[in-house]
């Protein structure tokens, strides 16, 4: 009886395990949003993997690819996300560039110095990220533009003990995506 209980589960199990889901045909999207065609140089189907070529117009790659060359890091004081005002026009600037493009996507990236237990890290840098959001919403981007994440204490700008390096990894980035 315990075996075909176990075969009986086992069976349910791998058949959860499965998907019907057909990735032939699918189609792909660029990061503008136009949906490219996967159709390869002998028309049979996908490109992937067989040596198909899109054409890419360079010009709209370019200007899209355009990353403000100013800051984009807004830096904050130990156990705080408070943003100070020296960070404001930076602010601006990277709102005025998210908002000149609807298309444009960025994620907000959180990240604290290495004192503090990792919960508390991932929680700070979350803090800090999302008070950034809100501050680019206050300054007029979309909010379905943005992504706040926490990194916590994971991926510093600088490695070290004393003070400054420290102070260089309590930020919040603006990234493109």
């Amino acid at each position: 009886m315990k075996r075909l209980l176990l075969v009986f589960g086992v069976t349910i199990l791998m058949a959860g395990c499965g998907s019907s889901v057909k990735l032939d045909g699918v189609p792909v999207e660029d990061k503008a949003g136009t949906t490219v065609s996967q159709q390869g140089a002998d028309g049979s189907g996908s490109a992937v993997g067989k040596g198909g070529v899109t054409s890419v117009d360079i010009g709209k790659s370019a200007q899209q690819a355009a990353i403000p060359a100013g800051p984009r890091i807004v830096y904050f004081d130990y156990d705080s996300f408070v943003i100070k005002p020296e960070f404001q026009s930076i602010l601006e600037d990277q709102a005025r560039f998210i908002k000149a493009d609807k298309g444009r996507r960025v994620a907000i990236e959180g990240h604290t110095d290495e004192r503090g237990g990792r919960e508390y890290n991932l929680a700070l840098g979350q803090k800090r990220a999302e008070a950034v959001r809100s501050a680019l919403g206050l300054l007029g981007v979309v909010d379905s533009q943005m992504e706040a994440v926490s990194f916590g204490k994971e991926k510093p700008a600088v490695q070290g003990t004393d003070e400054s390096a420290m102070a260089r990894n309590r930020r919040a980035e603006i990234s493109y995506r």
